[in-house]
């Protein structure tokens, strides 16, 4: 009788396994593996070698605290020649003495996580079991077969792959990228994402019905923009949106997803104190691309939060045009939300691809904060029945504007802009460090049949009706660049494209506001000043803003808005015009210092100058960068930098990666707050 067949080890090939799964950046000491293609392992036996003629291999798998077959998180499979389409199969690639190297496959389809992989070796009747190891499998955008696949190489590095980005602020006529430190293959990241699954309130009533549900990324996406924030659950992150940040931090202060996703995992799963739209997509960023679905952050300049859904934000506004009451629906200069490429089978062909998913709680659905994954293409077409919360993502990108202004004899005056909302769609360009404008994914162009088209199913006959025209327009007008610190002046631009004079009159006021739409207090406003139009004419009226006005309520948004309300006196018709500005930081210049060569040290030399009438105090750099930093770095500055001089401090970097990585920094002090810088270093071979 021959001896029974005993496993001394078993080799998951680490190496060839992670560079062929592009797990390599993991650096973990376990299996990682993408789903759908093929990954090997190689037993090593005690005694006596494997002989097919004798010995039958099962392997089974199992994920979850209750793996059933039924479920789909448990199989058992033997070895064999041939691979079953849709099935986890195994098959024999090599022998040599007392090694067996093996292929093992996973299906499509099957659910991400943590498994368990055992082997049952028998002959005849008897038999032994074996625990082979644990690996963790993920979406695979390289495999077609996979509902993630994504068919260019150059977008899976971008969308799944790059471990860093730019995230897009200020306003649509001044965009400014913000860098981003996604970090999704730094060493705990993988454990935080799958916690946070595990700690998800669907797991938590039916383990075995949430671990089947995620082998599908729709269902993946619902749960992890739920789980960014904390509204209904122990989600990561907190919101807060009145500057009082006293007993966390800043919204403004962080760069990067992992100090936040660490704090949630290291201090019990209490949430992270405080986040606003961009932190909570830049979060859902990084766990999406971590679990292996294609994701980017997206920006939409004039944002529409829209609560009764009929596509119409009002505003009411007095004889001077200011607000006369607060409202929950507004317009936020920019909001941040991601989107996710997935296949929709759940839905009628044709909404296959990007996906609109927003962590940020606004709005319920089915009871929970989170929103999506609503397809891209039903937002363009103006399909609002798609699933899920398609109205609430197309008001967003094309509520009407209507204006009401309180005439001093109390009739009120009616102005709708078809145009404001939903400007200047933006994410990073794949491969390049520069903004590309995505508008045209989420409508038509303006006035065009299709639009009309998708207004029309959208049944959005606001949009339909026409705009009055007047022969008097006006804008706001800007200096080139308005820098922090600086005093300059706004421009009421006014022109008469009638044959008539009108005499008016013109109010100009600026106030300081957060991006979320909220006022601050006035920083510059004339008194109501007469204007006489002539005819065919152009006129500019100025406005000083003055840092000294400014400097003490300007919020880390680093924005002002100017609004002009233009009477014309003769038929008392009033005509209104409002612009964002964003006021320019001074440039963080970053120097490195030493040659970058893979786990060689290297040091950073980190400089701002104060661009301030006024020294700063408590300055702080932040520094962190995925492949350059263990961890973030804090440093600060004992003294105070005094007017015009540098802010300035080294830091020491031991980057583990060859290739492209960003230092990412951020500066604070008392008056200049959330100034952020990064530079590209390009790590060589040692």
């Amino acid at each position: 009788m021959a001896e029974d067949l005993v496993v001394e080890r078993c080799d998951l090939e680490l190496e060839a396994n992670s560079r062929d799964h592009h797990t390599t950046d993991l650096l973990l000491k376990g299996l990682v593996v993408r789903r759908g293609q093929p990954f090997r392992i190689t037993l090593y036996f005690e005694g006596r070698n494997y002989e097919a003629s004798v010995d039958r291999l099962t392997f089974s798998v199992v994920t979850g605290p209750a793996p059933s077959k039924d479920m789909g998180t448990k199989a058992h499979f033997p070895l064999s020649d041939s691979v079953e389409e849709g099935a986890w199969s195994a098959s024999v690639v090599d022998q040599q003495d007392n090694a067996l190297s093996l292929q093992l496959t996973s299906p499509a389809n099957c659910p991400i996580g943590l498994y368990r992989l055992s082997l049952e070796a028998s002959m005849g009747d008897q038999g032994s079991s074996f625990v082979l190891g644990h690996f963790i499998l993920l979406f695979n955008a390289w495999c077609p077969a996979d509902a993630v696949y994504l068919d260019s190489e150059e977008e899976r590095q971008e969308y799944v792959l790059s471990q860093q980005g730019f995230i897009y602020q200020g306003s649509a006529k001044f965009i400014k990228s913000i860098p981003w430190n996604f970090g999704q293959f730094e060493g705990d990241i993988l454990d935080i994402c799958l916690t946070l699954l595990d700690v998800n309130p669907k797991f938590q009533k039916n383990s075995s019905r949430d671990c089947c549900r995620r082998g599908n990324p729709v269902y993946v996406c619902r749960v992890v923009s739920a789980m960014v924030n904390c509204n209904d659950d122990q989600g990561v992150l907190v919101g807060r949106w009145d500057q009082n940040y006293a007993d966390g931090i800043s919204p403004m202060f962080w760069i990067g997803s992992v100090d936040i996703l660490r704090r949630w995992k290291n201090y019990g799963l209490q949430k992270v104190k405080y986040g606003q739209c961009w932190v909570f997509a830049a979060v859902a960023c990084t766990v999406l691309r971590c679990l292996g679905i294609p994701t980017r952050v997206v920006t939409n300049f004039n944002s529409a939060h829209d609560q009764n859904s009929n596509l119409v934000i009002e505003y009411f506004r007095n004889e001077y045009g200011e607000l006369e009451r607060n409202k929950s629906e507004m317009i936020w200069n920019f909001h941040c939300w991601v989107e996710s490429w997935m296949t929709r089978p759940d839905l009628q062909p044709g909404y296959d691809g990007w996906q609109a998913l927003d962590p940020t709680p606004q709005e319920k659905s089915e009871g929970i904060y989170c929103c999506g994954p609503v397809p891209v293409r039903a937002i363009k077409e103006g399909d609002l029945s798609v699933k899920y919360d398609a109205p609430f993502v197309f008001a967003e990108v094309n509520a009407d504007v209507v204006d009401w202004i309180r005439q001093e004899d109390g009739t009120m005056h009616k102005s709708i802009n078809h145009r404001l909302v939903g400007l200047k769609i933006s994410t990073k360009r794949v491969g390049r460090d520069d903004r590309e404008d995505i508008t045209h994914t989420y409508k038509y162009p303006e006035g065009s049949e299709e639009e009309r088209e998708a207004f029309r199913k959208a049944n959005h006959l606001n949009k339909l009706s026409a705009k009055e025209e007047t022969g008097v327009a006006m804008r706001i007008r800007v200096a080139q660049s308005m820098k922090m610190g600086s005093d300059f002046d706004v421009f009421a631009h006014i022109t008469n494209s009638t044959s008539e004079d009108l005499p008016c009159r013109l109010i100009l006021c600026a106030r300081t506001v957060s991006y979320n739409g909220v006022l601050g207090p006035v920083c510059g406003s004339n008194d109501m000043v007469d204007v006489s139009l002539e005819p065919n004419s152009e006129k500019s009226i100025s406005l000083p803003i003055l840092y000294e006005k400014y400097c003490d309520y300007l919020t880390e948004s680093n924005l002002i808005k100017v609004r002009a309300l233009l009477i014309q006196q003769a038929d008392n018709k009033y005509l209104l015009a409002e612009r964002d500005i964003y006021l320019e930081n001074p440039e963080i210049k970053i120097r490195i210092l030493g040659e970058p060569k893979q786990n060689r040290k290297l040091v950073a030399d980190v400089s701002l100058q104060n661009p301030l009438t006024v020294p700063l105090e408590g300055c702080i750099f932040t520094v962190e960068g995925a492949g350059l930093t263990d961890r973030q770095m804090t440093v600060e500055l004992p003294e105070p930098v005094k007017v015009g001089e540098e802010a300035k401090v080294r830091v020491n970097l031991l980057p583990h990666h060859v290739g492209l990585h960003k230092l990412v920094v951020n500066f604070d002090s008392n008056k200049l707050k959330a100034v952020k810088g990064y530079r590209n270093v390009i790590i060589g071979p040692r």
